[in-house]
């Protein structure tokens, strides 16, 4: 009996959008949405620690599920018959309120944060780029083939923003110091 895992159709380095178009697997399209799916295996993997504030748990499924949708709407063309539902203003707004709500527990500074200390704060600093590279990646397509919703783009803006806050808190709330950059030249 075949598996239902591999059809053998991507073999050739090509795969179907939603709307069943096939490009190639370098396209911007694919780029954008697989380095979605990268980021969202970094939350998977942060959401997994018990080094983060347990509020963080719920915001970061939260996102996993959004970065679900967002991967959705970037791979589907906008010739499709199918289209994904708009995605939520909303969500932007409540991941602002995590920030707000994150940031107002950490001391303040005004200086460059290394990504280091605790190694799960070290990880969400990971997460961090990839989601800056997803960003990029977005607004690639964006320019390049398809419009990208505006809100989707806000949404992995704010969503790094997070991951920044929940990397500071993470060594805070750790008792790990943070370092800061100290310009070398």
């Amino acid at each position: 009996m075949k598996s239902n895992v591999y059809t053998r159709t991507g073999d050739l380095g090509t795969t179907s959008l939603v709307g069943g178009k096939r490009v190639a697997k370098n396209n911007a399209r694919l780029e954008a949405y697989g380095t979605i799916d990268e980021a969202n295996s970094w939350l998977g993997l942060l959401d997994a620690s018990d080094a983060l504030p347990e509020a963080s748990h719920a915001t970061l499924r939260r996102a996993m599920n959004h970065l679900f949708d967002i991967g959705a709407a970037l791979a589907t063309e906008p010739e499709s018959k199918w289209q994904p539902s708009p995605f939520p203003e909303s969500a932007v707004a409540a991941l602002e309120a995590d920030i707000d709500v994150l940031d107002a527990q950490l001391p303040r500074h005004n200086r460059f944060v290394l990504p280091a200390g605790h190694p799960d704060a070290a990880r969400a600093n990971i997460a961090r780029t990839v989601v800056r590279r997803a960003e990029r990646r977005a607004i690639d397509l964006n320019a390049s083939e398809a419009p990208v919703d505006p809100i989707i783009l806000r949404y992995i803006n704010r969503l790094s923003d997070y991951l920044f806050v929940l990397s500071r808190a993470i060594n805070f709330f750790n008792g790990k110091e943070e370092i800061f950059w100290e310009k070398s030249c």
